[in-house]
């Protein structure tokens, strides 16, 4: 696949801001600019939950919450098919909404201390980025905006995992000390 875009018929190595601003799908499909820094664009993405998650948090109840968290998969998959198709390639690098949406899904779930969402976000990047057995099928088995959120989706379903088996398995005082406890 290429990485750059074929926009207003001609071939474009990255979008920039004024792609972003011509329509709000793409806004929020890179989300809000993170995918547009040139160097781990999906890790950024995924930084961009951190701040959001804090945010809505504590204005939620947790019903609440989790139908957002639905809304914005839904929302993303139009978001990111709309973006992608505009850029030309479906899963283009720069859009980081999947990586956004699904990292909220993995902080929602994760205890509200800084140790346990880092470990989440270590957690999460290395299922994202290295896309291991299911996640690789599930990436290459759906295309389109739905391909595109589904797959991180998955990821995060492996990082909370993870987190569970180790709360579960690791002694009280665990490898992290008592902030993963």
């Amino acid at each position: 696949m290429a990485h750059g875009s074929l926009y207003a018929g001609r071939m474009v190595a990255r979008p920039g801001v004024r792609f972003m601003l011509r329509h709000p799908a793409h806004i929020l499909g890179m989300s809000f600019g993170a995918g547009l820094i040139p160097f781990a664009p999906g890790t950024f993405g995924t930084l961009v939950a951190f701040p959001l998650f804090w945010w809505l948090h504590p204005r939620l109840e947790p019903l609440q919450f989790l139908s957002f968290l639905g809304l914005l998969f839904v929302l993303g998959v139009w978001v990111c098919g709309r973006t992608g198709r505009a850029l030309g390639i479906d899963d283009h690098k720069a859009i980081v909404w999947d990586e956004t949406v699904a990292f909220l899904i993995v902080l929602f779930f994760t205890p509200p201390l800084l140790a346990w969402q880092a470990f989440a976000f270590l957690l999460f990047r290395l299922f994202d980025i290295f896309k291991p057995g299911p996640i690789r099928a599930i990436e290459k088995m759906f295309r389109g905006g739905f391909g595109v959120m589904i797959d991180d989706l998955v990821a995060a379903f492996f990082a909370l995992l993870c987190l569970a088996l180790y709360k579960a398995f690791v002694p009280v005082g665990g490898w992290f000390g008592s902030g993963l406890v």
